[in-house]
């Protein structure tokens, strides 16, 4: 095995790597940019070193600065992860030319299946069915025109190069066509350096499946079973299971076998997942599936695969670097039971899944029967340089339906205040009907999309203990402070306090009266309840509203309220009132950036005139390319940004006035 590894990562796969690196009595060594000094992959590792500033190209995408790392410290081996580097070829190169070992398939294996349209080439040859399409090297944008309208739309378009959904655009009539390739050549040019594209027939009903392959320097081959990536919304995972519903032997053979054959065609050792996307307008059938794309790395996703196989992939990864066979055959190989993965993001599903950074202030898991894969602790920032992952949340069952229930409950446990999340989102998710009832597919979510991302309304209760925490009455007492013993006291009746509360795009205004030592009468809307503070502690407390009592946990950071209540998480914003009154004329007037990022794409120039919903800006942040539209008619008055211009949150990019006559 080897002495030193080091890891060409970040976040939670270089603490995933790490941990199994240690059980096997491998020393670890974290890589780390500025904006990482105190990240917990860092702590994790028993050695670490600096390799760049915050921004990833001169940081983690940085051979150059990695090898240099490994050197410097003697490392015998590196792990890429995912991501970054892992499906660079001149990477996996440069490690074999320093002398040292990339954990992975071979350089010539990477570049077999990392331009896409090679890869489906190549299958064909192999006797793997793939999508119908244009995978050609002509790029002219009239040319793909005409191929599109020959495959027949709704089509997709792909970057041949990278994957996670990066340079990806489905198209569903030929007027859209040109607007969705330029916006696909821009992002997978930014995102991996090529933007060259194939075109595909888009499936009405299909299902994203893969399985998880395995080679050895032996010539050894086999695969791990499936797993169902269907939930996604921009091409991005969003809860996967293994093995697929629904899924037949005649169906998992095939697609199994396929998988190998794919494998074995380009030589490949260690980990490997081979994408389908399978036509279930009628089902499952083994004829109607099809080869997308393979990932010569390991997945996010891994874990599932780990749960019902019991099979640690990271040792597996490593035993076969260093030349090991497979320690098991496909027949010793079996099922046990059902998994799922969420992804827990930093991310604002109502506002189209939007970034979000932020303090982790709060960040609790539930710790029975649930396996979590993280690379933050509480306390940790969010910060705008990185994918805004917070976790991985893993469970598993004897069967679907116990999972499933396991899933949901252990979402509704978690609390993580500091910044938005899609907690809510996923917990509606994994309730949603034809998920319960195994039929998922890559459309699912946008059907759903208004039911899965409305923000929870909050009730008059929950306004309620908004208000009573926002008074500060919760905060524990300090037995030698005098002043806590005299209660809510004043020369003439009861004291009151009015708080203003902001809360799913709504105002109220809440009443507290105070009726002695924490007792309180409290008018919401048209209620009035009375409240008594029966316990307090640290982060939560136990109070009785109208005769039921509550235990609810919350967090106060400046104007926010962060509540915990029944499995929900309800933000509450306490507004400044002086700021309110200037709100909706400072918005119709400016375009902002919703948060950190890179100006890509400036559509207009000081005294154009625009239409509301008119694209006026494209930027880039935490990878992904956000449009940024006018707010209402008007001519641009100025543009204060240029393109490649690294911009804060809420900096001013583009300012209207009204057209002339208005």
């Amino acid at each position: 095995m080897f002495s030193k590894l080091l890891i060409a990562n970040r976040g939670e796969i270089a603490c995933r790597v790490i941990r199994t690196a240690r059980r096997l009595g491998v020393r670890t060594v974290a890589v780390y940019s500025d904006a990482d000094v105190d990240a917990l992959h860092v702590t994790l590792a028993d050695e670490a070193i600096r390799i760049g500033p915050a921004t990833a190209s001169e940081s983690y995408l940085s051979i150059e600065r990695i090898i240099a790392a490994a050197r410097s410290v003697g490392a015998d081996a590196i792990h890429p992860g995912y991501g970054f580097l892992s499906e660079n070829a001149n990477f996996a190169e440069a490690i074999e030319a320093a002398g040292m070992t990339f954990v992975g398939p071979s350089p010539a294996a990477i570049r077999a299946m990392g331009l896409k349209d090679a890869a489906k080439a190549l299958m064909e040859q192999a006797g793997v069915p793939v999508v119908p399409g244009y995978h050609g090297d002509v790029q002219e944008p009239s040319f793909l025109a005409d191929r599109a309208a020959e495959i027949g739309f709704p089509v997709l378009i792909k970057a041949r190069a990278g994957g996670g959904g990066k340079g990806m655009r489905k198209v569903e009539q030929p007027h859209e066509f040109a607007a969705a390739l330029d916006a696909a050549r821009r992002e997978a040019e930014a995102a991996f350096g090529d933007g060259a594209v194939l075109i595909e027939k888009y499936l009405t009903r299909p299902r994203h499946i893969e399985v998880q392959v395995f080679g050895d320097r032996h010539g050894n081959i086999l695969h791990l079973f499936e797993r169902d990536c269907s939930l996604q919304r921009r091409h991005q995972k969003v809860i996967e299971e293994a093995p697929a519903p629904g899924m037949t032997a005649e169906v998992r053979r095939a697609m199994g076998d396929a998988a190998v054959k794919a494998a074995r065609a380009i030589g490949y050792v260690g980990a490997g997942t081979v994408e389908f996307i399978a036509d279930v307008t009628n089902g499952l059938w083994p004829d109607q599936f099809y080869f997308m794309e393979m990932n010569t790395r390991l997945q996010v996703e891994h874990p599932v695969t780990e749960a019902i196989t019991g099979i640690d992939l990271v040792e597996w990864q490593l035993r076969a670097a260093v030349g090991e066979a497979l320690p098991k055959r496909q027949n010793e190989i079996a099922i046990d039971g059902w998994a799922f993965e969420a992804r827990i993001y930093a991310e604002d599903p109502s506002r189209g899944f939007l970034p979000a950074t932020g303090r982790l202030a709060t960040l609790d898991f539930p710790v029975d029967g649930v396996r979590i894969d993280a690379g933050v602790r509480q306390g940790d920032v969010i910060a705008p340089y990185y994918d805004p992952l917070i976790a991985k949340l893993i469970v598993h069952g004897p069967s679907r339906s116990s999972a499933l229930a396991r899933l949901e409950s252990a979402l509704k446990a978690c609390r993580i205040g500091g910044t938005i999340t899609n907690l809510d989102f996923l917990a509606r998710l994994a309730a949603e009907p034809e998920f319960r009832a195994g039929r998922p597919d890559t459309g699912l979510i946008d059907r759903a999309i208004d039911q899965l991302t409305i923000p929870p309304v909050p009730g008059d209760e929950i306004l309620v203990l908004a208000a009573v925490v926002a008074t500060g009455v919760l905060q524990p007492m300090k037995s030698d402070d005098p002043w806590s013993s005299l209660g809510h006291w004043q020369n003439w009746g009861d004291a009151h306090r009015s708080v203003a509360v902001e809360h799913a795009g709504g105002r109220s205004i809440v009443t507290l009266a105070a009726r002695g030592r924490d007792q309180f009468a409290v008018r919401a809307g048209e209620n009035t309840f009375p409240v008594l503070v029966l316990d307090r502690f640290d982060d939560g407390a136990r109070v009785e509203i109208a005769g039921e009592q509550r235990v609810f946990r919350f967090l106060r950071e400046g104007e926010t309220i962060t509540l915990f209540v029944g499995g929900k998480t309800f933000a509450i914003r306490l507004p400044d009132p002086l700021a309110a009154a200037h709100a909706g004329e400072a918005a119709a007037d400016e375009v902002a950036a919703p948060m950190p990022g890179i100006v890509k794409l400036i559509h207009v120039r000081v005294g154009d005139t625009v239409a509301k919903g008119q694209p006026l800006v494209v930027m880039e942040a935490m990878k992904m390319e956000l449009t940024l539209a006018a707010s209402r008619d008007g001519i641009i008055e100025s543009v204060l940004i240029s393109s490649g211009e690294q911009v804060s949150a809420g900096a001013i990019l583009v300012a209207l006035k009204p057209e002339s006559g208005e």
